[in-house]
């Protein structure tokens, strides 16, 4: 048995995991600020018989230092997270960002099993993505593979600054903040992502070319993605895969893109939707600790 954990900036969610699955074992607030009381959070799950911790969290870790940059969660912002964790809870542990964890848990347990290259997608607050070829994470230099959120590749009016310090990011524009950012710009109230798409699907005159815009400026760039990493099938989750309608017209848009041409869908809907965080996170654990 291991422990795995999806840490996030407001939550710890914990589960146990074995070879049959994994078992959901609770939540505790996440301690921000404190370092002492975020150990404490995971100390508080440990039990007789477990071999390592498996941990998903909102950041990147270094794969050549081994240091995380997670910005929400301050008190391990800039530390090496996992022999830190591994002093103080007496476990081997390994740490991976959330959306690699998405993306095995996809690859492995969901919308990607039978796929080789799988690319997992999230469509969020922001634009997350991770790697997975023949059911192992890619993580590259620094730890960023699969990042396709951020890079200056928007030009024009829509070239919005980015919180990573450039101009132009798809995370700018392409998860919940960014399609109300596109609507604003188009002239609109003040309105949540869920209240626009809800219009849209409604047939509002007013949102049906921010979502055109929305499609135009994201598939573009993962129909790169997907001709770069030759990905056979694009799992998405995250905030907006909540409309399906929305995952079935990017799906279209990135296929009329794409330089290989199929039939078959290419952005589907994420099939892990319980958890994948946990999921993911188990996937690796086991892996490596032995399952």
């Amino acid at each position: 048995m291991i422990l795995c954990f999806d840490i996030g900036g407001s939550r710890i969610k914990a589960g146990s995991a074995e070879a049959g699955g994994v078992t959901p074992l609770g939540a505790v607030p996440t301690a921000v600020d404190d370092l002492d009381g975020f150990v404490a959070g995971l100390a508080g799950f440990m039990r007789p018989g477990v071999r390592g911790v498996a941990i998903s969290i909102a950041g990147v870790v270094e794969p050549e230092t081994g240091i995380g940059r997670v910005a929400n969660i301050r008190c391990i912002d800039g530390l090496a997270l996992a022999p830190l964790l591994e002093a103080r809870l007496g476990l081997p542990v390994i740490v991976l960002n959330d959306a690699d964890c998405f993306a095995l848990a996809e690859a492995r347990k969901g919308a990607g099993r039978g796929h080789g290259t799988v690319f997992g997608v999230i469509l969020g607050t922001g634009v997350g993505g991770g790697l997975v070829i023949d059911g192992k994470l890619v993580t590259g230099a620094g730890g960023y593979a699969g990042e396709w959120g951020h890079g200056p590749v928007i030009r024009g009016e829509f070239a919005f600054p980015c919180g990573c310090g450039q101009v132009g990011c798809i995370d700018t524009v392409g998860g919940a903040r960014g399609l109300e950012r596109l609507w604003r710009a188009s002239g609109g109230e003040a309105l949540g992502s869920v209240e626009i798409l809800a219009r849209w699907q409604a047939g509002d005159a007013d949102a049906a070319p921010v979502v055109d815009l929305w499609e135009e400026l994201v598939s573009g760039p993962l129909a790169m993605v997907l001709n770069v990493t030759g990905a056979g099938i694009v799992p998405v989750g995250g905030g907006l895969a909540n409309v399906p309608a929305l995952i079935a017209r990017l799906d279209a848009a990135v296929r009329a893109r794409v330089l290989r041409r199929t039939e078959r869908p290419l952005v589907v809907l994420a099939e892990c939707t319980v958890e994948p965080g946990l999921i993911g996170a188990a996937e690796a654990g086991l892996a490596e600790f032995g399952d």
